[in-house]
């Protein structure tokens, strides 16, 4: 089975399990809505890659991880998308949640989907309770206090941002979860794995703020331009577009460099390199023509 294909199955898996019973209807549609189109799901790919990559010997378990990670991530989506934070319409194509449902059922389907994340783990031990105790560790760590996700939020809040540390906090942090609970999942130590994660992390928000300043909404699928609009700081706003390029270049070298020796090394470099010639825009790489 396809790596996609085995998030797909247990992602759906995981929102039924979400749906059942007496439930509120409403929510229970906002959940499916939160995850559905999945976009790229590039951390769970990661992930799974990284497991791949040290054996995989358990692929349910591996399964899990994956589908746990994304679901705090979609989480984190719907969570940013509201009028207290970034206060956006679009997501992925169509109307961010609390737009199609509301705003406390966006806050309930965000916190739900947090909860689900660590109950598929925890549901998923099966005859590996260490290896699982290690991924409910990580990934709670990356999504909390003070190195994950919200700390990241947190840092739009202070009047001075300490830029290293809310980039590893608010993109670095899960891609970081990703390649750490890869390798926890297949049975290695996760010390390793975090400098992969971190790399990949920071190329994520290099692209990402060069998607933000050169692509329309359209095309991301969710509205463009918000650095800038919002003061954020940001790699095309420092760099310059061509600057900003090269230094993607050399954190992704520098990504590829530091995955740790494992049966399936060249393979994982293979899957870095042709996820990162997806994250940075055409246009961007293209010769500009003097007057443009």
């Amino acid at each position: 089975m396809k790596i996609a294909e085995r998030i797909d199955a247990t992602m759906a898996d995981a929102i039924r399990s979400g749906q059942g019973g007496v439930a509120p209807a409403k929510l229970s549609a906002a959940l499916n809505y939160a995850v559905t189109p999945g976009g790229a799901r590039i951390r769970p790919t990661i992930l799974t890659s990284v497991a791949l990559a040290c054996g995989d010997d358990r692929p349910a378990l591996t399964n899990a991880a994956g589908v746990a990670l994304e679901l705090i991530h979609c989480a984190s989506l719907v969570h940013d998308d509201l009028p207290c934070f970034d206060d956006a319409d679009m997501r992925r194509g169509k109307p961010a949640l609390h737009k199609a449902f509301s705003e406390p059922l966006a806050v309930l389907a965000g916190d739900s989907l947090i909860v689900m994340g660590f109950q598929i783990l925890a549901r998923a031990a099966g005859d590996m309770p260490q290896r699982t105790l290690g991924l409910i560790d990580i990934l709670g760590t990356r999504t909390g206090m003070p190195f994950g996700i919200c700390a990241g939020q947190g840092w739009e809040s202070e009047a001075t941002i300490d830029l290293s540390a809310y980039h590893q906090a608010k993109t670095g942090a899960l891609f970081i979860a990703a390649t750490q609970m890869g390798a926890v999942a297949a049975g290695q130590e996760p010390g390793s794995w975090e400098e992969l994660g971190a790399r990949i992390g920071e190329a994520f928000q290099v692209a990402d703020d060069l998607r933000d300043a050169l692509c329309d909404e359209v095309t991301l699928g969710k509205p463009a331009g918000q650095d800038d609009l919002h003061g954020r700081p940001n790699a095309v706003a420092v760099y310059g577009v061509q600057g900003a390029i090269q230094r993607f270049d050399n954190i992704l070298g520098g990504a590829i460099s530091s995955i740790p020796a494992c049966p399936g090394e060249a393979a994982l470099a293979q899957m870095v390199r042709a996820y990162a010639d997806r994250l940075v825009p055409a246009d961007a790489r293209r010769p500009r023509v003097a007057g443009e």
